[in-house]
């Protein structure tokens, strides 16, 4: 079931769907920190997770009002950067390794809510993927389950998987700064450079009239059918050799960058493929010259 409110207004106007993605958004985080207050038994990083749940079903409730489920779609750069400075502002204090995680959060979070907002038209605007999935659902299956557990819950449950070793790199105070966190920098910051020269160059491609129908082959894009992505995933490794470098016995956290990358090769990836292979004829020779998120070796060339 799905609500509409507003009518044509809210769906037309910009201001008021940031409005309600950002009442959406206070309330969520107001019952998360109810959950965080009432719960006290558990490990910490238990009760975060409780917590992450309810503000997800609220935005979700709030997405069923509204009728749109990229109401969700901020969810996924916000979320981590609240949990992020939860977690420092709880730990003891420590130079370094803390300061350099919460900044390169803080970054990758600003970065990627701003993109999203810059795109987003207001709450007539739903991105294609829930549409799609809409139309496409089996008969019989509720949308609002595949709102609830593909659109949302889904995602929600893969990035706390990549903030399972952030928890460590922000509470953990036995080890001091080295070269791991050298290297947990260089990869984090290089991934955010790597989102956002990919995301800078498909907008100005996509802006210019003259590419309508075209197909980005410049750039990053030349090298990689889905660089963003590369980024994206790519961050998360980063922050798990920053939770190896705080402690090493939690090197089991590598479950998450490993279900990011499962979750773009898998999902994310062939979507968009697709996707424009419908929309573009020519995308399945592109396809074949152009890998889908590494790069291949300098001078290595498909024959066929």
């Amino acid at each position: 079931m799905t609500y509409r409110i507003g009518g044509n207004l809210a769906g037309s106007s910009r201001p008021v769907g940031f409005a309600v993605v950002t009442l959406a958004y206070v309330v969520a985080g107001l019952a998360a920190w109810a959950v965080a207050a009432l719960v006290t038994g558990p490990h910490p990083l238990l009760v975060t997770f409780y917590a992450d749940l309810v503000a997800t079903l609220v935005v979700f409730v709030a997405s069923l009002l509204v009728a749109n489920a990229s109401l969700y779609d901020p969810y996924w750069s916000v979320a981590p950067a609240v949990i992020v400075i939860a977690w420092v502002f709880a730990a003891p204090p420590q130079a370094g390794r803390q300061v350099a995680v919460l900044a390169l959060m803080l970054i990758w979070s600003i970065r990627l809510t701003t993109n999203w907002a810059l795109s987003w038209r207001g709450l007539s605007h739903e991105d294609w993927r829930y549409v799609q999935l809409r139309e496409q659902r089996r008969p019989g299956v509720p949308w609002w389950l595949i709102n609830l557990v593909g659109i949302q819950l889904m995602p929600t449950l893969v990035v706390f998987a990549g903030l399972l070793a952030v928890w460590p790199a922000t509470t953990v105070t036995g080890r001091s700064w080295n070269l791991l966190d050298v290297a947990a920098v260089v990869v984090t910051a290089g991934a955010i450079l790597l989102e956002t020269t990919a995301d800078r160059q498909l907008h100005r491609f996509a802006g210019d009239p003259a590419n309508r129908g075209a197909i980005i082959d410049r750039g990053l894009w030349r090298h990689s059918r889905h660089p963003n992505y590369l980024g994206e995933i790519t961050f998360w490794w980063g922050m798990w050799l920053f939770g190896l470098a705080a402690a090493p016995d939690w090197w089991w956290t590598i479950v998450g960058p490993v279900t990011m990358v499962l979750l773009f090769t898998f999902v994310s990836v062939p979507m968009m493929d697709r996707r424009s292979l419908i929309r573009r004829p020519a995308y399945a020779e592109h396809m074949r010259r152009v890998p889908a998120l590494l790069p291949r070796p300098s001078g290595f060339r498909v024959r066929g």
